[in-house]
């Protein structure tokens, strides 16, 4: 399904109720071949229809999105994880969404992560722009290659030219059981995630209406969270929210 494009009027001129999400398709979050375009824009335009706006994706380079929406080209990404300097450009929602990551290995390699030290001499790939575990990217007892793009890595893992890639799991599974399943035969994930990262949306400070957006993406989530939308949605897609237990509400 081909992307949906904004002209270049509309991104110049912005009206007061429309916003722009950037993103790369990250499914089942963001998903350019669904009609929905994933459960993470589905989430974030029915919260934001909430608050009265109308919402509208771009599918672009990952690169391309953070710094468009850093300097307000774009309105909002609904697919970030935190750290410390996107908070810097960035304001963020609050979390909607878990993302658990892991290492993603070739079937039967016997590699058992048990902690950073046992990262030592391995090729693991890297995807541009992402935000990893800022332990991990301090590490430098394993060799990164930077990549563009989940293929590119799951091509270079099967290549043997790496041997890990760190992925949200759900994300990993979902791509290849839908792109590539027989790759999905081929790898393997290791039990201990690297981490847990939380999904949250942004605006760049750079956009006049950062504080307006992320306000109205909060007020119009938990009108979900509330109604029970929110938990009707994730379970039509196999995932739990993290208001199951971690959030409620009144917080």
């Amino acid at each position: 399904m081909a992307p949906l494009l904004v002209s270049a009027e509309t991104l110049q001129n912005p009206q007061t109720k429309h916003v722009t999400i950037a993103g790369d398709p990250w499914p089942p979050y963001l998903d350019d071949r669904r009609a929905d375009k994933g459960i993470a824009v589905q989430l974030a335009r029915e919260a934001l229809e909430e608050e009265g706006y109308q919402v509208e994706m771009v599918f672009v380079p990952w690169a391309r999105a953070l710094e468009g929406t850093r300097t307000g080209m774009f309105d909002m990404i609904v697919d970030a994880w935190w750290d410390s300097d996107r908070s810097r450009d960035f304001m963020f929602s609050r979390p909607y969404l878990d993302s658990s990551i892991k290492f993603i290995k070739r079937k039967n390699d016997p590699f058992t992560f048990l902690g950073l030290s046992s990262l030592a001499g391995k090729n693991i790939a890297l995807i541009r722009g992402y935000a990893y575990n800022s332990d991990f990217l301090a590490s430098n007892n394993y060799n990164t290659f930077e990549i563009r793009a989940f293929p590119q890595g799951i091509s270079m893992l099967l290549e043997g030219r790496i041997d890990l890639m760190p992925e949200n799991e759900t994300v990993a599974r979902y791509q290849l059981s839908q792109q590539d399943k027989a790759a999905l035969q081929q790898v393997e994930f290791a039990e201990k995630p690297l981490s847990h990262n939380l999904i949250y949306a942004i605006s760049g400070y750079q956009n006049p209406r950062h504080t307006e957006l992320i306000d109205a993406f909060n007020r119009g989530l938990m009108k979900l969270v509330s109604s029970g939308r929110y938990k009707r949605l994730l379970a039509e897609n196999g995932l739990r929210g993290i208001f199951d237990n971690a959030i409620t509400p009144t917080q």
